[in-house]
């Protein structure tokens, strides 16, 4: 064996048995503040050690694996259907982390001339260096090469190796502003500052390259939901960021609960926890933006109407709990629930069929709150009535907390403000809603307040105003 193999199996013995009795006494748990952080330090040394052994591996596959005579290929010769396969399988690592070494390795690892069999320098040589020495691994390298390697057929190949000799410079620690040795994401924050300011055609050619990929592609229905998948334009991601983050963004302190008598209690302020994951917010967040567009009017219509959700249920299904209705534009089923959302917030127009299935009778849109009454809900209730969720009353669907469907009139005292997300999920948040004398009152869940009390709430200003003058 060589001497780089021999190295290794000594490491791998000397980690199992220095290293894995430590870890399965959970010796870590009883480290000093110090020790714990200089164990992720050398850890993380010694990690980037074996990236860079890694990444000289898959290197070499790739390279061996380049020949024109598929049957030449390594890969092919160890019946892989390609270099990620084969990394995949003597790794463990998975494909995407494959992929990663492979990118990754395609800066920093020189190929082999074809005509002299000599070693060329590789695309960013400094990198290369900041490699071997521990500096930077897996991460770093694929941070600061990608948006460099970009930049080789639009930039001179000595302003790529002068970017690439500041960026290893930063990872070291050596960069002349003095900084602390850069970070993997700080590295690509660098790295795309220098592919702008080496792009001599300017963003115009890569705008026109992104809007030839733009793309938003619904797949097939399944049991579990609709896959998305597609590219955004940079504008467009970042505006829907924006509608994230002002959806999403913490927006009050604390609960907001008016007693009956007027005065505000302060024994709770204190946010529900929210257990969603940030994708199911940002899920939430664009249901919402997707419901606020619908009913903006700018739209444009279909077969002379808004582009309106239009969901069909049998009568008998609505309050079942087995029953189920079909959203047009959609192959997979919808829960009661979710009809009678939909109905809630929507308009409701009932049709008769005969056993035939002859139309009978055919009523008239039943619309639910026009415009003044959302505006006069929205001036009492000021936002989502749940306390601490804290989505503007412009985003929110109203809700009858008397069924539509069982007779609940579209009376402002009978219509309170809801976001998507509590909306939708109202049966089974814990959350209880009540309308006395027209004012909101709202039970918190057990688990988070065990008195069962019920609270009125808002976050109208002019409310909140009012009571504080009381007191």
């Amino acid at each position: 064996m060589t001497r780089i193999v021999n190295a290794l199996e000594a490491l791998a013995s000397r980690v199992d048995e220095s290293l894995a009795p430590g870890l399965r006494d959970g010796e870590i748990r009883g480290l000093t503040d110090g020790e714990l952080l200089e164990v992720l330090r050398v850890a993380a040394y010694i990690q980037r050690r074996l990236d860079a052994v890694v990444m000289e591996g898959v290197g070499e596959v790739d390279a061996r694996s380049q020949s024109a005579v598929r049957d030449e290929r390594l890969s092919s010769r160890l019946g892989c259907h390609d270099v990620v396969e084969l990394v995949e399988r003597v790794t463990r690592l998975s494909r995407a982390s494959a992929t990663r070494f492979r990118r990754a390795a395609r800066g920093v690892v020189g190929e082999e001339s074809v005509t002299t069999g000599e070693v060329l320098e590789p695309a960013l040589p400094a990198l290369r260096g900041a490699l071997l020495d521990g500096v930077v691994g897996v991460d770093g390298v694929l941070a600061a090469s990608a948006p460099l390697l970009a930049m080789e057929e639009r930039a001179r190949r000595e302003d790529v190796l002068a970017a690439d000799a500041v960026l290893a410079a930063q990872a070291r620690g050596e960069a002349p502003d003095w900084a602390p040795p850069a970070s993997a994401d700080l590295l690509r924050v660098h790295a795309q500052t220098w592919a702008v300011f080496l792009d001599q055609d300017g963003a115009e050619p890569r705008d026109r390259r992104a809007a030839r990929h733009r793309a938003l592609v619904l797949g097939t229905a399944t049991d579990r939901g609709v896959p998305v998948r597609g590219m955004l334009l940079p504008d467009v991601a970042a505006q829907l960021r924006r509608i994230f983050d002002s959806l999403l963004s913490p927006k009050v302190s604390g609960v907001r609960f008016i007693d009956p008598d007027g005065a505000l209690s302060g024994d709770e302020a204190q946010l529900p926890p929210d257990d969603r994951t940030r994708a199911q917010k940002q899920h939430d967040a664009l249901a919402t933006a997707l419901g606020v567009a619908a009913a903006s009017g700018e739209l444009p219509t279909v077969g002379g109407a808004a582009p309106t959700l239009v969901v069909s249920v049998r009568a008998q299904d609505l309050h079942s709990a087995v029953g189920e209705g079909h959203a047009a534009g959609s192959d997979v089923p919808i829960a009661p629930a979710a009809v009678r959302r939909v109905g809630c917030a929507g308009v409701i127009q009932r049709v008769a069929l005969g056993d035939g299935g002859r139309i009978h009778r055919l009523g008239t849109e039943e619309r639910v709150f026009n415009r003044h009454q959302r505006r006069a809900i929205a001036l009492r209730d000021g936002a989502c009535v749940i306390p601490g969720c804290g989505v503007p009353a412009g985003w929110c669907e109203i809700h009858h907390v008397t069924d539509h469907a069982l007779g609940g009139p579209t009376h402002t005292d009978n219509g309170v403000l809801l976001c998507w997300y509590h909306h939708r999920h109202l049966d089974t948040s814990g959350w209880s809603i009540r309308m006395t004398d027209g004012v909101p009152e709202v039970r918190a869940p057990q688990w988070f307040d065990p008195s069962g009390r019920w609270r009125r709430v808002t976050s109208s200003k002019v409310r909140l105003l009012d009571v504080v003058r009381r007191q």
